[in-house]
This record gives C-alpha cells, sequence and structure tokens, in this order.
C-alpha cells in the first residue's frame, strides 16, 4: 500500500505512527493549498522576498533563488518554507484579479481564451441554438463593430444554385429577403404571407443592369435647390419626370 493519496499524494497515518497528528497536518495543509485554488502569480520566477503565510505561486519555466529545479510546480509558503505539489491535467486556478488558468499539457492556459471557443456545435445567447440555428441570439440589438478601420458581414454559399441571403421575419414568417437566391444575381423579394414571394428587384451579376419586377412609383417633390448631375426628381404640378444634366433640368416625360 503506498504511503500517499494516488491524486493528492497527500500523506497516509500508518499503523501504531507517532506524532500522527503531523501527517494528518501536513494533509491539511495540501488541501489547503489545492482545494478552491488561489495563487497570487503564474509564470512566477522570483520567489518573494518577505512572502506570507498561504502564500501560492505557480512557478515558471527559470525560476531563481530557493525555486530553482522546481520549474512547473506550484509552490506555497506555509510554516515558514516553500512546499512544492505538481499540478494534475484538468486542475483549475484563479488569482484575485479573476485570471482563470487550466492546467494542460504542462502548462498554464487560460481557461476563457479563444481556442476554448473554436469549433463549438452549438451557441446559443441568452437563447436556444440547435442544429439548423446553431447560433442563435435573443437581444434587443447586435453589435458588429470594426476592430481597427473598416468591417464587413459575411455571407457565404456553396454555390450559384445555393442562397446566402438575409430574411427579415414577422413572427416568425418570411415577410422580406435580400440577397444571392439561387443565382448569383442580387435580389430583394417581398412576401405577404411567408409562402408566396415576389421578386421586387434584381440586379444583374455580370452587368449590374437592374431590374423592377412592378411599376416605378414616385412621389411628387418640389424642385430640388442643390442637384447635381444625373438627379431626378417628379415635378407633381406638371407631372413630368425631370433630370438635371449639370446644367438645367430636362424633361424626361
Amino acid at each position: 500500500m503506498s504511503d500517499t493519496s494516488a491524486t493528492l499524494s497527500l500523506p497516509y497515518l500508518m499503523p501504531a505512527q507517532a506524532q500522527r497528528h503531523v501527517t494528518h497536518n501536513d494533509a491539511l495543509d495540501r488541501l489547503d493549498l489545492v482545494v478552491q485554488l488561489v495563487v497570487t502569480a503564474f509564470d512566477a520566477t522570483n520567489p518573494p522576498t518577505s512572502p506570507t503565510e498561504g502564500e501560492c505561486y505557480a512557478i515558471g519555466q527559470t525560476p531563481t533563488g530557493e525555486w530553482v529545479g522546481n520549474a512547473g510546480l506550484l509552490t506555497v509558503f506555509q510554516n515558514g518554507g516553500w512546499v512544492y505539489i505538481s499540478p494534475k491535467n484538468g486542475w483549475l486556478a484563479t488569482t484575485d484579479t479573476g485570471d482563470i488558468r487550466l492546467y494542460s499539457g504542462g502548462t498554464w492556459v487560460d481557461a476563457r481564451n479563444q481556442t476554448a471557443l473554436q469549433n463549438l456545435p452549438e451557441l446559443g445567447i441568452n437563447a436556444t441554438a440547435d442544429s439548423t440555428n446553431r447560433l442563435s441570439i435573443s437581444s434587443d440589438a447586435v453589435l458588429l463593430n470594426h476592430a481597427g478601420a473598416g468591417h464587413q458581414v459575411k455571407v457565404n454559399k456553396a454555390s450559384t444554385a445555393d442562397t446566402a441571403s438575409l430574411l427579415f421575419q414577422s413572427n416568425w414568417s418570411g415577410r422580406a429577403e435580400m440577397g444571392l437566391s439561387g443565382t448569383d444575381d442580387f435580389a430583394v423579394k417581398i412576401s405577404a404571407d411567408g409562402n408566396t414571394w415576389t421578386a421586387a428587384l434584381s440586379v444583374d451579376a455580370t452587368n449590374g443592369n437592374v431590374t423592377l419586377a412592378q411599376a416605378l412609383t414616385l412621389t411628387p417633390a418640389p424642385t430640388p435647390t442643390s442637384p447635381t448631375a444625373g438627379m431626378l426628381y417628379f415635378d407633381g404640378t406638371t407631372t413630368t419626370l425631370r433630370c438635371y444634366d449639370g446644367n438645367q433640368w430636362y424633361d424626361l416625360f
């Protein structure tokens, strides 16, 4: 039988052992270190000059002074000296400032870094995700901000016949959709019931020509005071569509 426990190496009391309280207290000191593990610093290399009782460090790879030869271990100042313990894969430790680390592969890694959030099968934020909506967010708003200068929202599809679009719903029923729906032409579609859809506008992917599915309705407006070349406006008084060529207005019809 081993003299220590398998996981935390806590010393066992032996039959007919004298000074049992010493062994018992040693085990309590080790439990006091690893249960609710809080360290003063990770990757520490220099022992403090005036440590306090119970002060704990995760030693880095190039320790100095009293810590030499104990790289990668946990150490706690107990009973006037440094006690060393080997951490196990899966242990969590934190600092009093909220830094959380996971011991994995012989090092303390950030338990909240981006690698922990890679290749998640589903993610729900204040919502429940499923196999179709693998990312689900329930919120009053979603902010997508730049990290430098610009920002792009990308919606990709596998092939021309597939769909890459933004769908706008009312009570979970589609009412408007814009994007690449079954072709590479950009289209805006509308629906009154979520079943029957009408393409209101489409833009040809090859030449940029715009096609309107219905007649264009123009709202009468006063003559613009600062027109620019190419500007159109509908004169409600004369029911005329007018165009500005950069110098003067021309009646189109």
